[in-house]
C-alpha cells in the first residue's frame, strides 16, 4: 500500500511537471481566470502578448488590456459561462498592449467544472493573430484598388479550376458580356461570346497543360455593348508538386486602343493624299498576295502631269492625282494592291496569270483617256504602263526595277499604252 501511494505521488509529480513544461513553453497564450475574469495564471507567451511582467498580471481582470470596442461582446459570451448557459466560446478581439499598440487575438475560453458542475477555473487560449489581421488588410486594401481600377475600365476576371476543369467568370465580367442582371458564365457560354476567327487567341491548352505560367492573349467578344476587343491576361497557379492547380484571368476592353493602333498602322502604310498604299504598305502587303498562277508588276506613270503643275497649279496636280486613284481602285480587282509610289507614279500588283495583268493594264489605260475636272476647266493626262509577271514571288525592289525599264520602253514606243513581259519562265511558256 506504502509502495502505491508513492508510485501515485511521483505519477502526479510527473505529469504536474510535464504540464508546467507545456504550459511553460507553449507558443500560444493560456490563461486561468477565476470566475470573476481574474488571472490566476498565465505563460509567458501571453506574457509577450500584452506587454505585461507576469508578476503584475497576477489577479489583474482581462477587461485591462481588452480594447474598448470589443468589451461588451466578450463580457456577454463571458457571463453566459459562468450562468451555465455554455461552457466556452472562440472569439477575435483586440487587446491594447501595454505599449498602446493594438493586438487582433483570437480567443478560445473554456470553464473547467467539478464534479457537480461548479466552476472551478477557467482555462483562455490566447492566438496573436495580428500578422494575419495585417495580411487580409493589406489584401482587402488590394483588392478594393483593383476594384477601383476595374470601374474605370470595361471588363472584369474569371478562373479556372484545372483539376475539376470549372471555369466561371467574375460578376462584374458578366455583366459587361449579358448586362444587368447577367449570372456568371462558364467555359461554354464563355467561348461561345468570342469571335470563331479569334479561337486560337482564346485558346487555354498551354496553360492547362503547364506548358506556360503565362500568356497574353487579343481577341474579339461579343458583349452588351457589341463586338469588343479584349486583351486577356492569364496566369498560371500550380500545386507544390508543380502541376497546374488554377488559372486566373482578367480581360480587359481594349477596342479604342485597338482601334486608334490599327489607324496609326492604316496611316503609316497608306498615302496622305490619295489613301492608297504607300511604298511601306506595299512592301508589307505584297508578301501576303495569294494566287496559283503568278503575280504581275504594273509601274504606271502619268503623261502630262508636269503640265498640268506648271499650268494650272499644284491643287490641280492634287486633283488629278485623287482622280487617278478613284480610277485605279475602279480599274482593279479587289485582291489587287493599288500603290501610289511619289510623285505620279503608281505600282499595281495583279494576282493571276499574265493575260489577267494584260487585261487590268488595258483598262486602266483606257481609263485614264477621259478628262478630268480641275475647277472650271478639263485636263487630260494619259497613263503609260510597263510590267513583269513571275510565277513565285522575288524581291520587289527587283521586280520595280524590271517594270521600270519597261516602262521607259513604252514611253520610247508612243507613251499611253502599256507593255509586258514574263520572267523567270522557260521560253516556250513566254
Amino acid at each position: 500500500m506504502h509502495r502505491g501511494a508513492q508510485w501515485l505521488r511521483e505519477n502526479a509529480q510527473a505529469r504536474l511537471a510535464l504540464f508546467d513544461f507545456a504550459f511553460e513553453h507553449a507558443p500560444v497564450g493560456i490563461v486561468f481566470h477565476d470566475v470573476a475574469g481574474r488571472i490566476r495564471r498565465a505563460n509567458q507567451a501571453f506574457s509577450r502578448l500584452v506587454g505585461i511582467s507576469l508578476d503584475t498580471l497576477q489577479g489583474m481582470s482581462f477587461k485591462k488590456f481588452a480594447h474598448p470596442d470589443d468589451l461588451d461582446r466578450d463580457e456577454t459570451l463571458f457571463n453566459a459561462v459562468i450562468e451555465g448557459t455554455r461552457d466556452g466560446y472562440s472569439i477575435e478581439k483586440r487587446y491594447i498592449n501595454h505599449q498602446g499598440a493594438i493586438v487582433h487575438v483570437v480567443i478560445h475560453l473554456t470553464a473547467m467544472r467539478d464534479a457537480v458542475g461548479n466552476i472551478v477555473q477557467l482555462l483562455s487560449q490566447v492566438q496573436d493573430i495580428s500578422a494575419q489581421k495585417e495580411s487580409e488588410r493589406q489584401l482587402a486594401e488590394k483588392a478594393a484598388q483593383l476594384e477601383l481600377a476595374m470601374e474605370a475600365v470595361r471588363g472584369g476576371f474569371w478562373h479556372m479550376d484545372v483539376a475539376a476543369g470549372r471555369f466561371e467568370t467574375s460578376e462584374r465580367l458578366a455583366q459587361f458580356i449579358g448586362g444587368p442582371g447577367a449570372g456568371r458564365l462558364d467555359l461554354e457560354l464563355y467561348l461561345a461570346r468570342v469571335n470563331p476567327s479569334d479561337m486560337a487567341s482564346a485558346d487555354l491548352t498551354p496553360l492547362l497543360l503547364g506548358e506556360v505560367d503565362h500568356s497574353c492573349a487579343e481577341y474579339r467578344l461579343n458583349t452588351v455593348f457589341g463586338e469588343r476587343w479584349m486583351r486577356c491576361d492569364r496566369r498560371l497557379l500550380r500545386n507544390p508538386d508543380g502541376t497546374p492547380r488554377r488559372i486566373v484571368g482578367v480581360a480587359i476592353d481594349f477596342t479604342d486602343e485597338h482601334m486608334r493602333l490599327k489607324e496609326f498602322e492604316r496611316r503609316s502604310e497608306t498615302d496622305a493624299l490619295t489613301g492608297l498604299l504607300n511604298r511601306r504598305g506595299l512592301a508589307m502587303r505584297y508578301p501576303l498576295l495569294p494566287s496559283t498562277s503568278g503575280w504581275t508588276v504594273l509601274l504606271m506613270d502619268l503623261d502630262g502631269f508636269k503640265t498640268v503643275n506648271d499650268v494650272h497649279g499644284h491643287s490641280a496636280g492634287d486633283k488629278v492625282l485623287l482622280e487617278t486613284a478613284r480610277r485605279l481602285e475602279q480599274d482593279v480587282r479587289a485582291e489587287d494592291l493599288v500603290c501610289r509610289t511619289g510623285g505620279d507614279e503608281f505600282v499595281i500588283v495583279v494576282a493571276g496569270d499574265l493575260s489577267v495583268a494584260d487585261q487590268v493594264a488595258a483598262r486602266i489605260v483606257e481609263g485614264m483617256r477621259a478628262p478630268i475636272a480641275v475647277g472650271a476647266t478639263t485636263v487630260e493626262v494619259r497613263a503609260t504602263i510597263g510590267g513583269v509577271w513571275i510565277p513565285a514571288k522575288t524581291s520587289l525592289d527587283e521586280l520595280l526595277a524590271d517594270a521600270d525599264a519597261l516602262l521607259y520602253k513604252a514611253k520610247a514606243a508612243g507613251k499611253d499604252r502599256w507593255q509586258l513581259q514574263a520572267k523567270n519562265v522557260p521560253a516556250a511558256a513566254q
